[in-house]
């Protein structure tokens, strides 16, 4: 199989949530796809208090051409998906830039100052303009809605991915990733993956 091209090489995305939020496996099933494309990918992990609901971020850079360090450099992130809204403000801070595009979960987690009364949570027609504000395109999908009436809000990660693929940045198919999760999954929890991967591309298609 000939290396895919890329339209930035690295090619650098950030998936950020909280934790129990499947961060980490979105990662590694991510990875794994685009190394059956045989491109080069690295993948660097860094965890806030993840048990308690704390933040997680997964640096991917993919390339076609060698490996690359696994900490993209601050403002250099030319995709964030988001697991959950105020996380990719969060990260946007620090790795966006006006070329950033943004792929978000609708569905918000709320800290524990909310949920106390001490702070606010934006809402989601004021995080939808304030990440339009600092990037290039928002694309904002009812994942954990649509993982919820499959049977498990934990497929919202999955629903993310088959989001991704219909932007159409990244080599992402579902060839592969029916690949991938046969090799990390029980056979009875394939069918529901892929249920919840088409589904993250038919809302894209909405």
């Amino acid at each position: 199989m000939g290396k895919v091209p890329l339209v930035h090489d690295p090619y650098n995305m950030i998936i950020t949530g909280v934790g129990g939020q499947g961060n980490v496996t979105a990662s590694q099933v991510l990875g794994n796809m685009m190394s059956r494309e045989d491109l080069y990918v690295t993948i660097g992990e860094t965890f806030g208090a993840s048990q308690r609901g704390g933040s997680v971020m997964s640096h991917l850079r993919v390339s076609s051409e060698t490996s690359w360090s696994p900490q993209i450099p601050r403002g250099r992130a030319h995709m964030i998906m988001a697991l959950e809204p105020i996380e990719a403000l969060r990260v946007l801070v620090d790795y966006g830039s006006p070329e950033t595009k943004v792929l978000c979960n609708s569905r918000p987690i709320y800290p524990v100052g909310v949920i106390a009364g001490d702070m606010e949570y934006p809402s989601q027609p004021d995080l939808r303009t304030y990440l339009e504000e600092l990037t290039e395109a928002v694309w904002i999908v009812d994942a954990t809605d649509a993982a919820l009436r499959l049977g498990d809000p934990i497929l919202g990660n999955i629903v993310m991915i088959g989001a991704l693929e219909r932007v159409g940045e990244l080599p992402i198919r579902r060839e592969d990733f029916k690949s991938v999760i046969a090799q990390i999954l029980t056979a009875d929890k394939i069918d529901m993956n892929l249920k919840a991967y088409d589904r993250g591309t038919e809302l894209m298609r909405n």
